[in-house]
């Protein structure tokens, strides 16, 4: 059992997925820094930096199941160095002669920051993926609902008429602009990193850039271009996108738990087989999925701040933000995949009620109406006069909207009842038919992998 919830045998579902325990489980991460190792290796090996050969043998001994580990933490702990214990432990599984070429000319944030690069592909990847599989979910949760009429609620009361559909398809609207995002964002951060001591690369003189753009290369990451060693916004950017994810299905889970309210009652999250809300009060159906989300975004945006700090860095290294995106980039990754999880689940089962719906507009009445009738009466006496004229009427005399405009003398029963009866929700659902043919298009052009 690890010491923290997120790596807990009982707890870590909800906060990470085994497939982002695949990319940030010790043993991953170690691995991964070896592959950079030997892709460094057979680049300087390409250049007559190093000899084939040792290229080939780093290669082939760089297996973190080839270590000891123990030995490798020992190591790290004698050293205070981050990755010399790793490198003496790789040295001891190599034959005298090649030891020489390992880590050549590189640094410990050369290997980091290299596997942020990768990091940031592989969570960028998932991300992507489950995105759009919730893109389509919510797509499709829009077209069935695109007419089903229900209250639109502004600070928490109803409002105006709208579609179930509509508010849907401002989720799937959203959820389409992480996609650019992400499309935009790949090229910024799936790079890699060959600075050497100060960014300057001064210890492979004159095929210091042509190496660097092949030890990226190796690895399937972009040249930077340039060292940034200081330049965290990268990382801050890819964290603070996963961050607006997460803000995003937390909304919809909001939603979700505000109107699956039992006197609201208009949805209700799928419910489990065997699934317990409360041990002492069985009658529950706590909405757990939609608050988990808002859980996670919570932290996510606190882990995303830590990387946003790390943008503030001083002169060419600068090992306090960095070293803190250690820890912050795996936590925004693995909570974002969470809810990403979490979200597709919550939408693919979700249960929608359109008689709750109906009966909660016809309970509220001629409130929901008030806007129509604005409309129609301003026509008449001018909006401000309208405005003030029913604010009096359903808030000071507490009158029924008709009865109380034609005390006043303002409108006639069969113009309230014209204006009342005037299209509510049309233009509502025209605007789901945009968001959903933009949607269609996006994804016919797009790939299903992020590339």
């Amino acid at each position: 059992m690890g010491t923290r919830l997120s790596s807990s045998t009982l707890y870590a579902h909800l906060w990470g997925t085994p497939e982002l325990a695949g990319v940030f489980d010790e043993r991953a991460m170690l691995q991964s820094w070896l592959d950079i190792l030997a892709a460094l290796a057979r680049a300087q090996a390409a250049f007559g930096i190093v000899p084939g050969r040792a290229a080939e043998e780093i290669a082939a001994a760089a297996r973190v199941d080839a270590l000891d580990l123990e030995y490798v933490a020992e190591q790290t702990r004698l050293t205070s160095h981050s990755t010399l214990g790793l490198i003496r432990g790789l040295l001891r599984v190599l034959p005298a002669d090649v030891r020489e070429y390992v880590y050549l000319g590189a640094t410990v944030q050369d290997v980091s920051d290299t596997w942020f690069g990768l990091v940031m592909r592989e969570v960028g990847g998932i991300a992507w993926r489950d995105l759009r599989l919730l893109e389509a979910a919510l797509v499709d949760l829009a077209r069935r609902h695109r007419s089903t009429v229900m209250a639109g609620r502004t600070h928490g009361q109803p409002g105006a008429p709208i579609t179930f559909g509509f508010k849907v398809a401002s989720w799937a609207d959203e959820v389409r602009r992480h996609l650019q995002r992400l499309r935009e964002g790949r090229d910024r951060w799936v790079v890699g990193q060959l600075g050497g001591a100060v960014g300057a690369l001064a210890f492979f003189g004159a095929d210091a850039l042509a190496l660097r753009a092949r030890f990226c290369a190796e690895l399937g990451l972009a040249d930077p271009g340039i060292s940034w060693l200081t330049a965290r916004d990268r990382v801050a950017e890819f964290g603070t996108t996963l961050a607006l994810i997460c803000g995003t299905l937390a909304r919809i889970g909001t939603e979700v738990y505000e109107l699956a309210r039992p006197e609201i009652g208009e949805l209700a999250e799928p419910a489990p087989p065997g699934g317990v809300s409360s041990i002492t009060m069985p009658h529950k159906r706590n909405p757990e999925s939609s608050e988990h989300l808002d859980t996670l975004a919570r932290l996510t945006r606190s882990a995303a701040a830590v990387l946003v700090e790390g943008v503030v860095a001083g002169h060419e290294r600068d090992g306090r933000g960095w070293k803190a995106e250690w820890i912050a980039l795996p936590e925004v990754s693995q909570l974002a995949g969470a809810a990403l999880r979490i979200a597709l689940g919550l939408i693919e089962g979700l249960e929608v009620h359109p008689d709750a719906m109906a009966t909660n507009v016809t309970r509220f009445g001629s409130g929901l109406v008030s806007e129509r009738v604005l409309a129609g009466l301003s026509r008449q006496i001018g909006k401000h006069r309208a405005q003030q004229a029913l604010h009096e009427v359903l808030r000071q005399d507490g009158a029924e909207l008709a009865a109380g405009l034609v005390r006043r003398g303002l409108a006639t029963e069969d113009q309230v009842r014209t204006w009342a009866c005037g299209p509510a929700v049309d233009v509502a659902a025209q605007m789901v038919d945009v968001v959903l043919a933009k949607a269609e298009s996006a994804r016919a052009a797009e790939p299903q992998e992020w590339a």
